[in-house]
Order: structure tokens, then C-alpha cells, then sequence
């Protein structure tokens, strides 16, 4: 072995590239001392992380176990069957693609399959918590399909099924789509699916951000009333970065192969299959429903609290990990509350809230998700002591002294952070 190559297989990074190193460092550093609240985001298992670093990745493959393009896939196969069984189990299902590289993935190798483009798509306006993928102008979904629109009732903030109804009926779309990226109410699967029979549309249910939940069991699942359902693996599934497509329908199982692949991507990402496993795996255990239900608990906790404070939350409250909070009432928009709470070292995201602003500058509101501090053990006490410090750095910021509340705050943070270490800090 020459002296290259054996920089090559041995050199760490700190040493092969000490820019990338000091990176990554600072990133394991800001994680361990900052409080996640970005919905989107959770803190994967150590054995996660382990099959995301390992030598699997190597490996390129294309097609599906027991038939590939490629040689030398016979242990990535063990790990992608051992996915699709545990995803079938998890949610009750026949079928599981667990190649999609992303959830967006995962619904554009939906429309693949089941529309043409032109046809008629009728998803939950963005602004009221839906996703861009969709049927948003800005995406692919949104250019090659004819996107429509159902919204919330502006009194309750919460999915009027009449009105969606009276849409369905008007517009007859081919694909009716449920879930977001920002609704934190439960979704009445069995109506929604209903009312795409009586219009004759295929309905598709997006669960990413409440998969974990439906895996738990603290939240309704999609099955039998969708026709076919979408998810990430991240989120409140709390593994690596991906996507899944589950569904019943037998038709489907070999279209829905070539969907994936080739139709709207190539080679799998064999590394984070492994991780998917590993992930759906941990679902399947007893200790992931605790971890759900207790989810729920602090998303409640925390809405009440923020509620109590005056700081007003979309809907009244929440049914899963999102706690979506308008801060017109505060004078204030999101991104200023995203910045203040960054400097007291809680991250979140400004957010749209129904009927708000196209235009992200302008969006009035903060989208809170209580799941990655779940991870980390939180409960309820630890949520109190989270809503406090946001409702007393929101009332400073409104009033002009904030910096005060903010040293205040990065102190309990840091007693929290200690207290509720990852990955052995």
C-alpha cells in the first residue's frame, strides 16, 4: 500500500480537510447547546448515524432486491427488504417503496404514476399549513399539473370539510391531497377519503410530518381511507433523511417500482436505506409509542403555556408536534421571532399562517415542532420552562428590551442543554 493510499482509507477528516472538520464540529457543538423547535427536524440514534457513516455507501445499485442492474448488492438487499417489512408492519400495509430519497420524491413518483400532466390537483393552501410539493407555482407539481386549492375555516384555522367538499365537487380533481408541512390539527382521514370517492379522484395522504405519530398510535392512520400515502423517514419518525410511498392497492405494487425508478430518479442511496431500517425498526418498539404520546403532551403543554402568556396560537392549540403561533397581536413578524429566539439559542422558523403574506418577509407567523427536544427527554416541566422563556422573550422584543430577556433566557437554555445532553456530551 503506497503512502497515498493510505492517507486515503485512514486519514480522518480533522486531517484530510480541517475546513469541513471545523464545520462538522461546530455543527455537533450547536446542537448539543442550542433547542431545536424546527418542526421538520428531529435527533436521529446513534445507530442511525452509524449505518449513515458506514462503508454501505459505496455500493451503487438500481432496481429492487432480488433484481438489480448491479452485482454485488446482496447485503444492501437484506437491508431494504428488512425496511419494507418493518414499514409494512409499522403502518399497516402491503406495500412499501422505501427508495424515494425524499418525501418530495416520494410524491412526485405519485403524480408519475398517476397523472398526466394537466390534470387536476387539490391540496391545502400553503399559507394554511400545505406543501410545496403539492401543487405550489414554484414546483415541478405546480407547472405540469393544474393546481387548486382548499383552505381552513378563518374562524377556527381548522380544515372546513364542507367547503373542501363543495371544491372537490366543482373542480373534480384527478389527486386529492392531504397534509403539510404546518397544520397541527388531526386529519379526518375517513371524510376526506369519502369525498375523493364522490368526486372520483385518488386521494394521497402526505403524513411526513406526523408519521411518527400514526406509527405510535397518537394519531389516526391513513389506512384503509387513503389510496396511497407518502411520508419521510425524518420528522417525528425520528430517522435519516428520506422518503417512503405506502398503499393497498395491488395494481399499483409493480407500477409504483418504475415510478421510483427509473422513473423520477436513478440509483438508490444504499447508506440511508440501511438507516431506514435501523429507524423503522425503532418505531417498532414500545419505547417509540411513549416517545409519541409524550410528543403530544409537550406540544399541548407548550401551546397552553404560550396561550396563557397572551402570544396567540393558530386553532386555538395543537393535535400533534407542531405549535404554530401568529405574532400580529405582538406587533411583531416571524422572522424578527426567529432571530430573537436564535439569540437565545432556540432555533425555529418563521412560518406563514393561514391567509397570510405570500411573500416570506412579511409572514406573520413562527412554526414551533416539540419533537427533536422530546428526543432529548424533555417533558412537561422542561415545555413550561420552553413556553415561558418564548413568551417572555416575545414580550420583550414587542416592548424594545429585549436584550435583557435574552441574556436571561440563554441562561435557562444552557441549564436545559446540560441537563439533556446528545450523542455522550
Amino acid at each position: 500500500m503506497t503512502e497515498y493510499t493510505k492517507a486515503y482509507f485512514n486519514a480522518p477528516v480533522h486531517e484530510r480537510d480541517p475546513l469541513v472538520a471545523q464545520a462538522i464540529d461546530n455543527e455537533r457543538k450547536r446542537q448539543q447547546d442550542q433547542i431545536e423547535l424546527i418542526a421538520s427536524e428531529n435527533i436521529v440514534s446513534r445507530a442511525v448515524l452509524d449505518a449513515l457513516g458506514h462503508e454501505m455507501t459505496n455500493k451503487t445499485l438500481e432496481g429492487y432486491p432480488g433484481n438489480r442492474f448491479h452485482g454485488g448488492g446482496q447485503f444492501v438487499d437484506v437491508v431494504e427488504q428488512a425496511a419494507i417489512d418493518r414499514a409494512k408492519q409499522l403502518f399497516g400495509c402491503a406495500y412499501a417503496n422505501v427508495q424515494p430519497h425524499s418525501g418530495t420524491q416520494a410524491n412526485l413518483a405519485v403524480f408519475f404514476l398517476l397523472l398526466t400532466p394537466g390534470d387536476k390537483v387539490l391540496s391545502l393552501d400553503l399559507a394554511a399549513g400545505g406543501h410545496l410539493s403539492h401543487g405550489m407555482k414554484g414546483n415541478l407539481s405546480g407547472r405540469w399539473f393544474e393546481p387548486h386549492n382548499y383552505n381552513v375555516n378563518p374562524e377556527t384555522e381548522v380544515i372546513d370539510y364542507d367547503e373542501l367538499e363543495r371544491i372537490a365537487e366543482e373542480v373534480r380533481p384527478t389527486l386529492l391531497i392531504t397534509g403539510g408541512s404546518a397544520y397541527p390539527r388531526e386529519l379526518d382521514f375517513e371524510r376526506m377519503g369519502n369525498i375523493a370517492k364522490k368526486v372520483g379522484a385518488w386521494f394521497l395522504v402526505d403524513m411526513a410530518h406526523i408519521a411518527g405519530l400514526v406509527a405510535g398510535g397518537v394519531h389516526p392512520s391513513p389506512f384503509p381511507h387513503a389510496d396511497i400515502v407518502t411520508c419521510t423517514t425524518t420528522k417525528t419518525l425520528r430517522g435519516p433523511r428520506g422518503g417512503l410511498i405506502l398503499t393497498n392497492n395491488e395494481a399499483w405494487f409493480k407500477k409504483l417500482q418504475s415510478a421510483v425508478f427509473p422513473g423520477v430518479q436513478g440509483s438508490l442511496h444504499s447508506n440511508v436505506l440501511a438507516a431506514k431500517a435501523i429507524c423503522l425498526g425503532e418505531a417498532l418498539r414500545d419505547d417509540f409509542k411513549v416517545y409519541a404520546a409524550q410528543v403530544k403532551t409537550n406540544a399541548r403543554v407548550l401551546a397552553d403555556v404560550l396561550m396563557a402568556r397572551g402570544v396567540r396560537v393558530v386553532s386555538g392549540g395543537t393535535d400533534t408536534h407542531i405549535v404554530l403561533v401568529d405574532l400580529s397581536s405582538k406587533g411583531l413578524i416571524g422572522k424578527q421571532a426567529e432571530d430573537l429566539l436564535a439569540r437565545a439559542n432556540i432555533t425555529a422558523n418563521k412560518n406563514p399562517i393561514p391567509n397570510d403574506s405570500p411573500r416570506p418577509p412579511e409572514w406573520l407567523g413562527m412554526r414551533l415542532g416539540v419533537s427533536a427536544a422530546t428526543t432529548r427527554g424533555m417533558k412537561e416541566d422542561e415545555f413550561r420552562t420552553l413556553g415561558t422563556i418564548i413568551a417572555d422573550l416575545i414580550e420583550a422584543e414587542a416592548a424594545g428590551n429585549a436584550d435583557l430577556s435574552v441574556e436571561a433566557a440563554k441562561t435557562k437554555v444552557a441549564e436545559l442543554t446540560a441537563a439533556f445532553p446528545v450523542y455522550g456530551h
